[in-house]
């Protein structure tokens, strides 16, 4: 990733960390990343792979879109490269990606919050994707949805695959709401 992106990734990390009330040590370890590392990705200076991005906001309990919203690029690794396109407002919120996977790529994602889904839709090459346990070979054009709070996987054989992800978060309870619309406005007002 390039310094611009490092940094508005790092503001926003250390911008909902901050408002959750979290210390910089609570946060790596809840994340379980070294305090230095954390603070070098917040200050722009590391390099953070998905993963470490997907861990950081689970343990920050918001959407993976809340930390990248501001990186128009696409980030990614090993064989994989994801953007956002769309963040919606309501309650459940819903985040809508780009993907794409190079050829002989397996990718492993971590559980995310609890209650989230993803439903994918294969636009070109081929793909096995869905839970660790119960992987489903995808046709292009055909939507596959499955738990996303659990282990999960994409696979490529020997050509690029091109999906479109839609990530659907636990709807919040109406007193996570409320508590989610004071610190926006708290945020307002410090901004």
């Amino acid at each position: 990733m390039n310094k611009p992106i490092l940094g508005s990734l790092g503001r926003n990390i250390q911008k909902l960390r901050m408002a959750k009330g979290l210390s910089l040590s609570q946060l790596a370890l809840d994340a379980g990343l070294a305090k230095s590392n954390l603070s070098r990705i917040e200050q722009g200076e590391g390099n953070p792979t998905l993963e470490t991005i997907w861990r950081l906001a689970v343990q920050l309990d918001v959407p993976f879109g809340d930390l990248v919203a501001s990186v128009e690029s696409p980030l990614g690794e090993n064989g994989v490269q994801v953007r956002l396109i769309d963040q919606g407002e309501g309650n459940p919120r819903v985040d809508v990606y780009w993907m794409s996977c190079a050829p002989n790529t397996v990718k492993q994602s971590e559980p995310h919050i609890a209650g989230t889904t993803e439903a994918i839709t294969l636009i070109s090459g081929q793909l096995l994707a869905g839970e660790n346990n119960d992987l489903h070979h995808l046709e292009i054009g055909k939507a596959h949805t499955f738990a996303a709070d659990v282990p999960h996987s994409y696979q490529t054989d020997d050509s690029w695959a091109t999906l479109m992800m839609v990530i659907t978060y636990a709807k919040q309870d109406s007193a996570k709401q409320a508590d989610a619309k004071q610190n926006d406005a708290i945020q307002e007002v410090k901004s």
